[in-house]
């Protein structure tokens, strides 16, 4: 069953079965794999992409769900100026260190800035903690929101 999504800009038809995961569809049928898998059960935010411009756990979002609504990737994050300024903000400050969570990281980021342009410690805390990161590079990761936020200003 051929599904309809705007990914990244993009119309784009799918052979997925509508209970597929949106994350597989990105990542198997789309050849998108920016997105990363995590859990699995939408508790530690690596598959984190916007559907609608909002943050969704895309392990455990039906690819079904979606349909018609406009879908970014980590892929297409950049084509915004917040999300440029995210993207800048972690390379100067040199957040990542393993990497593999970061594509959520910068997702969740960028739905908050877009939402919040100037957040306080205590919002990025709160629209951050859905997001784990092994490597504990949260410090890094709230200074780049900051530094973001200033860019955008």
């Amino acid at each position: 069953m051929a599904i309809q999504l705007e990914i990244n800009g993009k119309q784009t038809a799918l052979d997925a079965p509508g209970e597929m995961p949106l994350l597989w569809a990105l990542r198997d049928l789309a050849n998108l794999t920016g997105t990363k898998y995590g859990c699995g059960m939408a508790l530690c935010g690596a598959c984190t992409v916007h559907v609608d411009g909002a943050p969704v756990r895309a392990c455990v979002t039906p690819v079904s769900s979606v349909e018609g609504k406009p879908v970014t990737t980590i892929e297409g994050v950049g084509n915004d100026a917040v999300g440029r300024a995210v993207q800048a903000a972690w390379q100067e400050l040199d957040v990542v260190q393993c990497g593999y969570c970061q594509s959520g990281q910068i997702m969740s980021a960028a739905a908050l800035l877009r939402t919040n342009p100037r957040p306080t410690d205590e919002d990025i805390d709160g629209a951050m903690s859905g997001n784990a990161c092994r490597c504990a590079t949260y410090v890094r990761i709230r200074a780049a929101i900051h530094r973001a936020a200033q860019a955008l200003a």
